[in-house]
This record gives structure tokens, sequence and C-alpha cells, in this order.
């Protein structure tokens, strides 16, 4: 099993589109990418990667495992 490793806003929000998520739109203080009744809030863009932690709790809120995120 690959492990994950810190991804930049743009590779997270491109991920998640290609996994189905629409977005990202504005939403309060962060934007917001949508799958049907699945809401995930992600953070701002700013320059630095989105480390594992970070992407590990995005991933677990839009209900994408690890191997849908990794392609396996």
């Amino acid at each position: 099993m690959s492990r994950l490793t810190p991804v930049s806003w743009r590779d997270l929000v491109k991920r998640l589109q290609e996994l189905g998520f629409e977005g990202p739109y504005a939403g309060g203080k962060h934007p917001q990418m949508r799958l049907s009744d699945v809401t995930v809030i992600i953070p701002n863009p700013y320059e630095g990667d989105i480390s594992v932690g970070l992407l590990s709790r995005l991933l677990r809120q839009a209900g994408v495992s690890r191997e849908e995120w990794l392609g396996e």
C-alpha cells in the first residue's frame, strides 16, 4: 500500500474534481467542494503544501478511501 504524501492546493482540487466533486465554491471563510450531499471544506489556497495529516482528515470528511485517492 502506498503512502500519502503532501500535496499542493491545486493538486488537491484537481484530484477531488477527478473523483466527481464540483467546485471549489466560495462559502464562509474557506472554499467548499461538493459531491451530491457531501460538502468538504478545503483550506484556502496558499504557497505551502497540504500536510499528510490534513489531507487524511479531508479524505475522511469526503468519504474517499486512501486507495481511491492514490488510484490503486
